[in-house]
């Protein structure tokens, strides 16, 4: 279950995100999808400290990374204090963080706490009831300011995950979600272990019986032509590209970061390298994070 503020500002060019909430409800799984989408993820930071983070990265943003998301720690003596002084320095400076806020109840966090035997954070000499409502209490002005609230209790991994990424605009252009990996690959050195998809080009007219192309690979336009200008070829990156475009968001809304294609033919040198430099021009036309590597094209 989650809440959106409604009138949300626009996303600037260097996002910063404040993301706190309760121990226990999944603050941790929250930051690594950050970090997996790009930005650089802090944990366990007292509020005070959070302007030098935030200058020190905006320095660089453009080298490094797409943003920042620094996670909360409230264990830190004067929290309410200094998380206020902290927003008005970020203010003063032109910033304006984006809050994201976790939650869950109170029974399922105990569970959750019971099933891992780890210590509440402020469970110093009281017991975990009373650390659960003192932490409440001590965040209750974060979560005010919060644009996003989700609450956890009856979410998995994978559910928190995908709120985070459809919540989130900002967060869904191709580009920084779901990482496309194609693989060329040649069948008589092995198919690649690491693939979730393969494809088998080995129907597909050989240009290796041709003398003269025989020495070329995909990658030079006569074979290139040769391969999809067949009426096989052709039909089949018709058909190949309808396939993953169709497919690609599909992985992308069920929390995929990773996906890598293999597409093989005989020894990795022709009819798939041509393929996957089509598909490449084609994923990347579409805004896709995409990446190409011909393993077999140096082989015999």
């Amino acid at each position: 279950m989650e809440s959106v503020v409604p009138g949300a500002a626009a996303e600037p060019d260097f996002p910063v995100i404040i993301l706190s909430g309760l121990s226990g409800a999944g603050k941790s799984t929250a930051l690594k999808v950050f970090e997996d989408l790009g930005f650089v993820s802090v944990d366990g930071l007292p509020p005070d400290v959070i302007p030098e983070f935030v200058d020190l990265f905006r320095r660089q943003k453009e080298v490094y990374h797409r943003g920042l998301t620094l996670g909360l720690d409230v264990r830190h003596s004067d929290f309410t204090a200094k998380w206020e002084q902290t927003r008005g320095i970020l203010a003063e400076s032109g910033v304006e963080p984006r809050v994201v806020f976790i939650e869950a109840g109170e029974n399922v966090l105990r569970r959750r706490y019971a099933a891992t035997r780890r210590p509440h954070p402020l469970e110093q000499g009281v017991g975990l009831d009373r650390a659960l409502v003192e932490e409440r209490r001590l965040l209750a002005p974060v979560r005010d300011l919060a644009e996003l609230v989700i609450d956890t209790s009856d979410y998995s991994i994978h559910d928190l995950r995908r709120t985070l990424q459809e919540k989130w605009n900002f967060l869904q252009d191709k580009c920084y979600g779901l990482h496309v990996y194609l693989v060329t690959f040649g069948f008589k050195h092995g198919v690649p272990t690491d693939a979730d998809l393969v494809f088998d080009l080995r129907f597909l007219p050989n240009p290796y019986f041709e003398k003269s192309l025989r020495s070329l690979t995909g990658r030079d336009k006569a074979v290139s032509d040769f391969v999809l200008r067949s009426p096989e070829g052709g039909e089949y990156l018709e058909k190949q590209l309808d396939f993953l475009h169709y497919v690609l968001p599909c992985y992308a809304r069920e929390g995929r970061y990773r996906l890598t294609v293999a597409i093989g033919c005989t020894g990795g040198r022709h009819r798939s390298v041509a393929v996957a430099e089509a598909v490449f021009d084609s994923l990347r036309q579409a805004e896709y994070s995409v990446f190409l590597e011909h393993r077999h094209l140096d082989l015999e």
